[in-house]
């Protein structure tokens, strides 16, 4: 290839680098943060070293109604939605960080809700720090999608700071993936919930415990 051919196709490629990172961070200015339900403590969320550090109370994400800080945008039809968690303090065993989408920004919205725990201590039904979690009808009780197995090595592990998390929408039909190195992604689960074309989606924090808040760092987000 001509010298001023490759010349050209190094700087379109350089531009090309560029322009994504400027769109990955014009996504990050552009969520907006909201405590869901009525935490004790309040939440807060800024864009940190090209990351986002969420802090949230809140009683928990589970039962008919949620405490929880979300940060989110708006989106339209299908979406893929990926990020490294790099660390979550452990304010309880219980305390989740993840992508959400959320019908409506009140506590007793229908969603979807893939998280991880901040280790791979034993919880119910589940040995691993993934779990994907789901309201259905709105104020009516969550339920939660376990591994296949509850005992031996998790199928699942969290292994911060490489815990990489993924939720992808294609119709109504909603697939939580986990990876370890952001390239090769395994599927957790898929589940189909009939919700709106425009939905809140984002990440999530509760810490699961009103007297403590909890802290999530997300880094390598991606909304497409």
């Amino acid at each position: 290839m001509p010298k001023k051919l490759l010349f050209a196709a190094f700087i379109l490629l350089i531009s090309g680098e560029i322009l994504t990172a400027k769109e990955k961070a014009v996504s990050l200015k552009n969520l907006q943060h909201t405590d869901i339900g009525n935490p004790a403590i309040t939440g807060s969320a800024k864009i940190e070293k090209e990351g986002l550090q969420i802090i949230g109370g809140g009683a928990d994400i589970w039962g008919v109604k949620d405490e929880f800080h979300f940060s989110w945008l708006k989106k339209t039809g299908d979406f893929d939605l990926s990020a490294r968690v790099e660390s979550l303090s452990a304010s309880h065993l219980y305390t989740k960080a993840g992508l959400m989408a959320r019908e409506e920004l009140t506590d007793n919205s229908r969603h979807i809700f893939f998280q991880l725990f901040p280790d791979n201590k034993p919880r119910n039904k589940n040995n691993g720090g993934y779990e994907f979690q789901y309201r259905a009808a709105k104020g009516g009780e969550m339920k939660a999608i376990y591994p296949a197995k509850a005992d031996g090595l998790p199928e699942f592990p969290v292994s911060f700071p490489n815990s990489w998390i993924r939720l992808k929408r294609t119709g109504n039909t909603f697939t939580g993936f986990c990876s370890q190195d952001g390239k090769n992604w395994r599927v957790y689960t898929s589940f189909t919930l009939e919700l709106p074309k425009k939905i809140y989606v984002g990440m999530a924090v509760t810490s699961h415990n009103p007297k403590e808040s909890a802290t999530a760092f997300f880094q390598n987000i991606v909304f497409k």
